[in-house]
């Protein structure tokens, strides 16, 4: 086997239990994500097929421009306003920006009224944002959080492959009800998963969880829905619409989900803190109830293949093959089966849109 990075942050993880009690697995994910020093977002060029990961902006143009063009038409859907904050949460290097925006210069009055808000935490990714779209034309504004974005306008919100990566909480049934999931060390001083004392009230599961089995995991976002809440609220108070792209799951049920990847393979959760991308599957029931702030609400949940399919990926990708050579133009239909392919990217992948009820949005409403 491969020797394995060291990781820094172990040994502080390592310190912190020693002192303070076992780690729920959220404070753990929160760290080995996030930590200042050694966290993986704010050491790591984690995208591309040089980093650990691909995601769908990095597969092809394509999806980007077929999201870009799904936002002009929400802007011109909420009334073409002027101005108006186009906002990507977890923008990556900025390839889904520069794509989205690629788009937006069809609409000229829409590129006119926007100004980019970023929302993200790491500055190596700010850096290579920074350099992606230094030639966009367009005012930019990064931000840490929500807090900061503005309220004096409405807002076309874009969260791709963001809300996988917020911490979960999880909870084992141990037979005599559900115990917190939290990390501890073993008898060699290593870290072990370990029964915490938080506990879940089994009057607020659903009524399909109150027969789990025991050793069942059920996992939870409690930063997912607060921030998903603070958008809708948001949007029931400015105008406009927001679009989730991320693996997941519909119904709330139990399963661990929780993985590591690193070089594009699974890895120990515990093995190496800091060195591995944390993600866990989204429960997008829990996500649309979070949304719900009249009149804004979540509409129907769609697979990733056929929100593309819906806006044209077939017609858009046979443009972007005309005139090319037949290897070109087969690497394009790669892409197209990798985003869409119910076997790949296409059923694996959700996608949920929020808005005013009133406001038809692309794919989602009826014209």
């Amino acid at each position: 086997m491969p020797d394995m990075p060291a990781s820094p942050l172990l040994d502080r993880i390592v310190r912190l239990i020693e002192t303070q009690g076992p780690m729920p697995v959220s404070d753990y994910m929160a760290r080995c994500l996030g930590d200042p020093g050694h966290g993986y977002y704010m050491q790591a060029e984690p995208f591309g097929r040089s980093g650990d990961f691909i995601t769908a902006p990095e597969v092809s143009q394509l999806f980007g421009e077929i999201l870009g063009a799904w936002i002009v038409h929400a802007w011109e859907a909420i009334g073409a306003p002027d101005p108006v904050a186009l906002v990507e949460f977890g923008p990556g290097r900025g390839t889904l920006s520069a794509d989205m925006l690629r788009v937006a210069r069809l609409r000229p009055a829409f590129l006119k009224a926007l100004t980019l808000h970023l929302v993200e935490t790491s500055p190596r990714l700010r850096t290579a944002q920074k350099k992606t779209l230094e030639d966009t034309g367009v005012t930019i504004r990064w931000h840490d959080s929500t807090a900061t974005l503005p309220d004096d306008r409405p807002l076309l919100i874009v969260a791709n492959e963001f809300f996988d990566a917020l911490p979960i909480r999880q909870f084992v049934q141990g037979g005599a009800g559900w115990r917190e999931r939290c990390i501890g060390l073993d008898e060699a001083g290593g870290l072990r998963f370990q029964a915490g004392l938080a506990s879940l009230d089994e009057a607020d599961l659903p009524p399909q969880l109150k027969t789990a089995p025991e050793g069942a995991v059920l996992e939870t976002q409690p930063v997912a829905n607060a921030i998903m809440q603070d958008l809708a609220g948001r949007l029931a108070g400015q105008g406009g619409a927001a679009l989730v792209v991320d693996y997941g799951y519909g119904k709330t049920a139990v399963g661990e989900t929780l993985q590591a990847v690193r070089n594009h393979k699974p890895v120990p959760v515990l093995e190496t803190p800091g060195k591995a991308d944390l993600t866990a599957h989204v429960n997008f029931e829990a996500l649309a109830r979070a949304a719900k702030a009249p009149p804004v609400a979540a509409r129907p949940l769609m697979t990733q293949g056929d929100f593309l399919l819906r806006l044209g990926l077939l017609e858009r990708a046979g443009q972007l093959g005309a005139g090319r050579s037949l290897a070109e133009q087969d690497g394009i239909r790669d892409d197209v089966e990798r985003l869409a392919a119910p076997d790949q990217m296409g059923e694996l992948f959700k996608v949920m849109a929020v808005a005013p009820q009133d406001v038809r949005l692309a794919a989602f409403d009826a014209a």
